[in-house]
C-alpha cells in the first residue's frame, strides 16, 4: 500500500515497534483462553494464531500474534499496543491464577521479505541459532518474522512491514483506534483471528450475536489517495459520512477504513477533498 521499496529480500531488519509479552505458568493457557477472542486451546505446541483482547462491549483493545511454545508458555507479539499498559490491564484479571506476565525485552523481533527456512503457515520453527521463526507470508509474497538475537543488518523494516500488513487486511491500531471496533467491523474473520464457538471471554456475547444473527453491517476496505490521509479521518460518499479511516500506510497514502458492507466492490469514497481509490485486499495471512 506504499510506494516505498521493500528492504533487500535477503536481509532481516529490526522491527523495534514489535514487543513481546510472555505468559508463563500452569494456568497460562487457561488464562489466555478465558481472556482472548480466539481459541487458544486449539493450538498445539509450536503453533501460532492471530488473536486479540476485547472490551466487554466487544471492541478490539489490541491485536497480536499468539504463539504457544508449550502448555505453560505463551508469547504475545504486540505490534502496536503499549506493552506495559497492556500487561497492567491484563494483571487485573489474574486473581489466583498460577501464572506470570513479563516483557521479554532481551529478545529482538526482526522481519525479512523471504520465505522462512522451516516454519510453514501456523507452524513455527526453532532455528539452529535459537531464533524462533514465524511464517507471515501471504498472496503479496513471502515474509518471515524472527524472535531472538538482534539482526546483523542495520536499519529496520518497520515501514515495509506495516505496508504489507495493511495490504493483507491486518489493521495496525494506534491508541486512537483501540477499543473502537468489533472484530467483524475490522473483518478479522479473514485472518481467522476470533472464535464464535469457544467458551466465554470478554465481548464474546457481542461477537457471537453479530455472527449468528448476521448483523455485521460494516467491514474493512482498502483505499489509496493522492496525498496523505489521517488515521481517524471521516470518509464520505459525497452526500454523507459513512466510514472512518482506522489505519494508514507508512507514506499515509494507503489506508484501511471501516465502511458499510455493500455486498460488492468497496464503494468509491472521499476523505475530505481526497478521492479514495479502492484497492483489493490480498489474502493468505489467515492462520
Amino acid at each position: 500500500m506504499s510506494d516505498n521499496p521493500r528492504p533487500h529480500s535477503g536481509a532481516f531488519l529490526a522491527l523495534p515497534g514489535h514487543r513481546l509479552l510472555r505468559i508463563t505458568g500452569p494456568d497460562a493457557t487457561a488464562f489466555a483462553q478465558a481472556q482472548f477472542m480466539n481459541d487458544v486451546g486449539a493450538l498445539a505446541d509450536g503453533q501460532w494464531q492471530w488473536n486479540g483482547w476485547l472490551t466487554p462491549k466487544g471492541r478490539v483493545v489490541a491485536l497480536f500474534a499468539l504463539v504457544r511454545l508449550d502448555a505453560q508458555t505463551l508469547w504475545l507479539l504486540l505490534p502496536d499496543a503499549d506493552p506495559n499498559a497492556f500487561s497492567e490491564q491484563l494483571r487485573r484479571f489474574v486473581f489466583r491464577s498460577k501464572m506470570a506476565l513479563d516483557m521479554a525485552d532481551a529478545l529482538c523481533v526482526s522481519g525479512g521479505f523471504q520465505a522462512p527456512a522451516s516454519a510453514r503457515g501456523a507452524h513455527t520453527a526453532r532455528l539452529p541459532d535459537g531464533d524462533l521463526e514465524l511464517d507471515m507470508g501471504g498472496d503479496g509474497g513471502p515474509r518471515t518474522l524472527r524472535i531472538g538475537a538482534a539482526p546483523a543488518s542495520a536499519g529496520d523494516a518497520t515501514a515495509a512491514w506495516r505496508d504489507a500488513d495493511l495490504a493483507h487486511g491486518l489493521p495496525r491500531l494506534d491508541a486512537s483506534q483501540a477499543s473502537q471496533w468489533t472484530p467483524q467491523q475490522l473483518s478479522l474473520e479473514r485472518l481467522r483471528a476470533f472464535s464464535v464457538k469457544k467458551g466465554c471471554y470478554p465481548g464474546q456475547e457481542i461477537v457471537a450475536r453479530t455472527h449468528f444473527l448476521g448483523k455485521a453491517k460494516r467491514g474493512l476496505a482498502a483505499y489509496r489517495a493522492g496525498a496523505a490521509v489521517a488515521t481517524g479521518a471521516a470518509i464520505g460518499d459525497g452526500e454523507r459520512e459513512i466510514g472512518t479511516v482506522v489505519s494508514v500506510s507508512s507514506d499515509g497514502h494507503g489506508c484501511l477504513a471501516v465502511v458499510p458492507l455493500e455486498g460488492g466492490p468497496a464503494p468509491r469514497l472521499r476523505a475530505g477533498t481526497l478521492d479514495l481509490e479502492p484497492v483489493a485486499l490480498r489474502d493468505g495471512l489467515g492462520r
